[in-house]
């Protein structure tokens, strides 16, 4: 009999690595040559003289009724110098991205099929880390001097933040600006409908970036990520017991949703917790649900959140 139940097992083990290959076959086939433009670069490279002629290249980068003094300033600034000089250290070669883009869009393309392939322009920014990368629609804008490395000597962030100024970080960056930008934004509040939101976005990295860790998808090191799965049960009874799902209050935002050095539980485990994890909960929760229920990437984005929550039949191991 436990003859019998291996020999299942192993064939649908082998079923499922053999439809994950046709997909990943039918991927590979559509075509898609991202072009990058390295703004950062030109705007570097460019002698003040000549500042009117990128503005004109490039509009969408210099807002209407700022001086150009602004401009002249950071172009001859000696530390956005040695700023850029790092950037090129870096991504003196920026092919290894670009095909990384080339096999992100090629996964894009086969779950939402009238997606534009956008044009990757590399900028270096304000160092705000809120906007590392950003999608919009047809361009991509990747702020490189937040992708130089975690302990790059520039950066006087919390550990929380850095850990993720890493070059393996640029796509799942992506990846979260396309799902924010199509996963409708609802006026629900609740811990619960947040929760989902975040694991619509992460269950898109699944799909998007097969080839990625969960860490790295989460933004977490592999130790955050084993801390989670041991704590699951755990915290999944603290949110049922605390009446915590339904509520909407903002605290619980800050407390469970956003990023943070630690989670707030208010107990002992907050030393060892890492932030969001109401968002990875709500990534396991969506993964049940799309376990559970014959629906389309494109699909689930659409789906409202209490019936994610309903049909997934999440139920933590204990």
């Amino acid at each position: 009999m436990k003859i019998y139940r291996f020999a299942v097992v192993l064939c649908l083990f082998f079923l499922s690595c053999d439809q994950k290959s046709k997909v990943e076959k039918e991927v590979e086939e559509i075509p898609v040559d991202i072009k990058v433009e390295r703004f950062d670069k030109v705007f570097f490279e460019t002698k003040p003289q000549d500042l009117a002629a990128v503005k004109r290249q490039y509009p969408f980068f210099f807002p209407a009724g700022n001086d150009d003094n602004i401009w002249l300033q950071k172009m001859n600034d000696p530390i956005w110098k040695e700023v850029y000089e790092e950037v090129q250290k870096k991504y003196s070669n920026f092919e290894p991205v670009r095909k990384e883009f080339d096999a992100l869009f090629q996964h894009v393309k086969y779950y939402f099929p009238k997606t534009k392939i956008p044009k990757v322009i590399t900028v270096i920014g304000e160092m705000d880390y809120t906007a590392k990368s950003i999608y919009a629609d047809s361009l991509v804008i990747v702020a490189l001097e937040l992708y130089l490395g975690k302990d790059h000597k520039f950066y006087e962030f919390p550990n929380y933040l850095k850990q993720n100024f890493e070059e393996r970080q640029i796509m799942p960056d992506v990846v979260s600006s396309f799902s924010y930008r199509n996963i409708p934004n609802l006026p629900d509040r609740s811990l619960v409908a947040q929760m989902v939101f975040e694991g619509k976005q992460l269950y898109a990295k699944d799909l998007l970036l097969p080839d990625y860790a969960d860490a790295e998808k989460m933004g977490y090191t592999p130790e955050q990520i084993k801390w989670c799965q041991e704590n699951e049960a755990y915290m999944w009874r603290y949110f049922i017991e605390n009446e915590m799902l339904y509520s909407d209050d903002p605290k619980l935002t800050t407390r469970f949703m956003t990023p943070a050095p630690f989670s707030k539980f208010y107990l002992e485990i907050d030393n060892d917790s890492p932030g969001r994890v109401g968002a990875w909960i709500g990534w396991q929760m969506v993964r049940s649900y799309m376990k559970n229920n014959n629906v389309s990437l494109a699909e689930l984005f659409k789906v409202q959140p209490k019936e994610i929550f309903e049909k997934s039949k999440y139920k933590p191991k204990k």
